[in-house]
């Protein structure tokens, strides 16, 4: 039982889930504060509020209040995470996996079919020149 786990546990996938993780923890935390000291004050100023968590607040007849500025404030942090996460890691890495592919492909040798009809073609030269 116990070598099942360690065999699951020390399996790559596992493994590379778990630094995927901490890495999105840390990357979240420095966009947090990209967001809190950057965008939220430009935003705020606009709206005439400390934050967005305090902007276009609603009141309701019960009491409480509707929260449109947190919502839009939540979704302006996702899509700065989604536009950071893909131009800065997923672009590069797309790219970088093209340009080794067509390396890839450029150097790959011939296949069977290739080397027939480069066969078949410098036989029928050789056999048209005049003089062979």
């Amino acid at each position: 039982m116990l070598k099942g786990f360690r065999d699951f546990i020390m399996r790559g996938n596992v493994i590379d889930l778990a630094v995927a993780v901490v890495i999105g923890a840390a990357f979240n935390a420095v966009i947090a504060k990209v967001v809190e000291a950057l965008f939220t004050p430009i935003i705020g100023m606009f709206f005439q509020a400390e934050s967005l968590d305090t902007a276009l607040m609603v009141g309701l007849p019960g009491g409480g209040a509707i929260a449109f500025g947190a919502v839009i404030g939540a979704l302006l942090n996702f899509v700065i995470i989604a536009a950071v996460v893909y131009f800065v890691f997923v672009l590069p890495i797309n790219t970088m996996r093209e340009r080794k592919q067509a390396g890839a492909e450029a150097d790959a040798p011939p296949n069977e079919q290739e080397l027939l009809t480069e066969i078949r073609d410098l036989l029928r030269a050789q056999n048209e020149r005049p003089g062979a």
